[in-house]
């Protein structure tokens, strides 16, 4: 049920008379999620002083799909790797001993961790990026460094819900159907 029918209608109908195929439409429908959330995320963390929104503005478009059943598994699958991530990180942090090596050995046992324990491959990639970002940001120091990588990981959740709740409206206005064949 779409609470626009006639928009999904008209959308189809024009669809159908340009000749553009299911797949096209389906990435327009896509860009337009991209557009308003990118809209949302860029102004809202803009209006909070937030300085540089980039993770959350890639985070969103990492969750957000123009098909809400797919955006809703790939948000929770980042989730779920971006808390594998935070967790690593901040033990990585805790343990207070800095040295060249801690990023690499980190994102390895982060990589372990996601890839054996946890195997949820959707957005697998997104454990050992978290890992990076909360140990990256830690380079003024631990204290600084674990208030600096929970703000990251804020903006990568943000983006997130930001994401997959503008794929989930926009599914609700403008339901893009895959065109049935005419019946014999």
């Amino acid at each position: 049920m779409t609470l626009s029918p006639s928009l999904s209608g008209k959308a189809e109908m024009l669809a159908q008379r340009l000749g553009i195929s299911y797949d096209h439409l389906l990435g327009f429908r896509f860009a337009v999620n991209v557009l308003l959330a990118t809209t949302i995320v860029w102004f809202t963390l803009r209006a909070l002083s937030d300085s540089n929104p980039i993770w959350a503005i890639a985070s969103m478009v990492a969750a957000a799909d123009p098909q809400p059943e797919e955006a809703r598994r790939i948000f929770k699958s980042r989730l779920i790797n971006v808390a594998v991530g935070c967790v690593i990180g901040f033990a990585f942090l805790l343990t207070g001993r800095t040295s060249e090596w801690m990023i690499p050995v980190a994102l390895f046992v982060t990589v372990l961790v996601s890839t054996y324990v946890v195997r949820i491959k959707v957005m697998w990639r997104q454990a050992p990026i978290t890992a990076a970002i909360v140990i990256a940001a830690s380079t003024t120091g631990a204290k600084v460094g674990i208030g600096r990588g929970l703000h990251k990981i804020a903006e990568v959740v943000f983006g997130c819900v930001v994401g997959i709740t503008v794929s989930w409206l926009m599914s609700k206005i403008w339901l893009v159907r895959r065109s049935q064949p005419p019946s014999p």
